[in-house]
């Protein structure tokens, strides 16, 4: 599937990879790719959140962090024992997999050829949980994403109940 990806959508998962290793996590978790997106600037998904008055280095960037579960995202997921971290590429967890694969989901219902950073955000907007309810908090949702991308509601791309397509 990564070779659909774009260089800024491989960006945002070497990213989210980076927050996993920084906090000590075992596994990338969802939040670590939602970090990662935060952290874009100049590319689709980084216009929609600036679009959606989220420009990046503000405050109310900073305050979507400091919203999200764990705090910063420093801690998210579970830390190494002792204090040490491991060497090595973290696993994606099993949540984190389930987005990638939404987020071709979504890329396809689009008729996009590759997956974008935007079609990661679409697809962190468009799941259950803590994460879209803060993103939603800053009036970052499945449908204000689309409208700004994609001038509308946009095409039904599947995903998970209650998620993209609803």
């Amino acid at each position: 599937m990564f070779e659909r990806f774009t260089k800024d959508a491989r960006d945002v998962v070497d990213g989210a990879v980076k927050h996993a290793e920084r906090t000590g996590s075992e596994r990338v978790e969802e939040v670590h790719v939602l970090l990662s997106v935060l952290d874009r600037k100049g590319s689709r998904g980084s216009f929609a959140l600036s679009a959606l008055g989220l420009p990046p280095d503000s405050g109310r960037r900073d305050d979507l962090v400091r919203a999200l579960p764990g705090g910063t995202g420093t801690g998210a997921g579970a830390a190494v024992p002792g204090g040490r971290r491991r060497a090595g590429r973290r696993p994606f967890g099993k949540d984190t997999k389930s987005l990638l694969a939404d987020s071709l989901r979504i890329a396809v219902g689009h008729h996009d050829r590759h997956i974008g950073d935007e079609h990661l955000l679409l697809a962190l907007t468009g799941r259950h949980g803590a994460l879209a309810g803060v993103l939603a908090g800053h009036g970052v949702t499945h449908d204000s994403v689309n409208r700004v991308l994609y001038g509308g509601d946009g095409p039904a791309a599947g995903g998970a109940a209650g998620g993209p397509g609803k």
